[in-house]
């Protein structure tokens, strides 16, 4: 490991419902999805129809703006349903899926550099593993990126354990680093948890300690090599680099996920093999101890709200299931409790460290006037003034957003500002209307 930076800012929420290190197959299931809704700042236009037969890594549907990035099959099989909402909006497109997967084949190079990664890339439908800082969208392909980042550990609650997935998969994972090396002329950045054992053989190791968010890979770009006005850095998922690994040893496109079922409402959570756009209802069925739950594709800060008949979305590693707060507590706040989280000493659970909570979505209150109170600080490690710049995204100061920092920052990045908000402010969705402001002035 290269350098270490100890981070001191940020909050651990420790919930009950880890997954036990126990990886579970499930049955194959009949019908796929793949949810253009997955992409941001993507108009998708449909490459087949209800009928036609393809194979896995086989297009789909590409970027209207942008024709040359498609979006691949997970599975070989018919296309048996284009789902659409309003204004013929394209919200899913199904796949009857094959009993034996068969795939489409792309030529590897030889030699790996830059120009031939990305002819490899789009050849095989993957551009979209690729994402850039700033705005948090895939990025262009005529475009390099100043450097490559991967974070290879999760500091959100209850989040997979990614060195112990990397190790189902380490030569897939250690050729996906060498890829992504190549595709950066050299400058990839990798994060390490400075208390996991996990090696890495190639691109820039940096460790890092703390709380939460230290995982996140926008506050290890801060910390690392943070993005001036007119940079832009690319970074990808820990498991969508076993997939690049996968792409460049077999020329096929495999959509396997290991997916981390968390929560206290999880009848002994544990992780499950499945592929992207599986039904989660194989997952789901057995292992949900109450109806009254919210089902979240990710984890409790940044998740996104799903269902039991829903399908696992492009860039999931966790599922997430805790109780609906959808009940009027007696009292509220104002009576005394040891089973309720705090970062003030509103409860006694500040006395408890160490203890892990169920939680529930009840918000304990409305948006109110936005309240100055210095938490916001306590929790985002970066050198930036949060509240100034919330305050600039809601005036639609495109000048002071910049200077304020914009370009660094992402949704999660600001989700335990949310979570401390006084105010009950919604300050994720406010830092994407920010950036996707932005970007249409860009």
């Amino acid at each position: 490991m290269g350098k270490s930076i100890r981070l001191k800012k940020g909050y651990d929420i420790k919930l009950i419902g880890e997954a036990s290190k126990e990886i579970i197959n499930i049955p194959s299931a009949e019908i796929f999805a793949v949810k253009p809704t997955d992409f941001l700042n993507m108009t998708p236009k449909m490459v087949v129809k209800v009928g036609d037969e393809v194979l896995a890594g086989d297009a789909l549907f590409f970027d209207k703006k942008r024709p040359e990035i498609n979006f691949p099959s997970p599975v070989s099989g018919e296309i048996v349903e284009i789902l659409r909402g309003a204004k013929r909006k394209i919200l899913e497109v199904r796949i009857l899926a094959d009993k034996e997967i068969k795939f489409k084949k792309v030529a590897i190079p030889f030699k790996l550099d830059a120009d031939s990664v990305k002819e490899t890339l789009l050849q095989a439908n993957l551009w979209s593993l690729l994402r850039q800082r700033p705005f948090s969208i895939i990025p262009n392909t005529a475009d390099s990126p100043k450097a490559i980042f991967v974070s290879t550990f999760d500091s959100a609650p209850l989040a997979p354990d990614l060195s112990f997935v990397i190790e189902q998969n380490k030569s897939s994972f250690d050729k996906g680093l060498e890829v992504l090396s190549a595709l950066s002329s050299g400058h990839l950045n990798v994060g390490l948890s400075a208390n996991s054992s996990l090696s890495v053989s190639t691109g820039n190791a940096t460790g890092f300690s703390g709380p939460h968010p230290a995982g996140n890979v926008g506050i290890q770009i801060h910390h690392t090599d943070a993005i001036k006005p007119g940079e832009t850095v690319w970074y990808v998922d820990t498991q969508d680099v076993v997939v690049l690994g996968k792409l460049f040893n077999t020329g096929e496109y495999h959509a396997d996920r290991i997916i981390a079922l968390t929560g206290s409402e999880v009848n002994n959570p544990r992780y499950f093999n499945a592929k992207v756009g599986q039904s989660l209802t194989g997952i789901l069925s057995e292992s949900v101890t109450s109806e009254n739950v919210r089902y979240i594709q990710g984890n409790v800060l940044t998740g996104a709200l799903s269902h039991k008949e829903d399908y696992l979305s492009a860039y999931t590693s966790q599922m997430t299931i805790i109780p609906e707060g959808n009940k009027a507590e007696f009292l509220g706040w104002l009576l005394p409790s040891t089973k309720k989280l705090s970062l003030s000493r509103t409860y006694f659970s500040w006395l408890m460290p160490n203890k892990k909570y169920t939680i529930d979505t009840n918000t304990h209150g409305e948006e109110r006037p936005f309240v100055v109170s210095g938490q916001y600080e306590k929790v985002l490690p970066m050198n930036i003034m949060p509240v100034q710049l919330l305050k600039a995204i809601l005036a639609g100061d495109i000048e002071r957003m910049e200077a304020l920092g914009i370009y660094e920052i992402s949704e999660e990045d600001f989700a335990l500002c949310e979570f401390v908000c006084a105010s009950k402010i919604e300050v994720q969705k406010l830092v994407r209307q920010g950036l996707d402001l932005m970007l249409s002035e860009g």
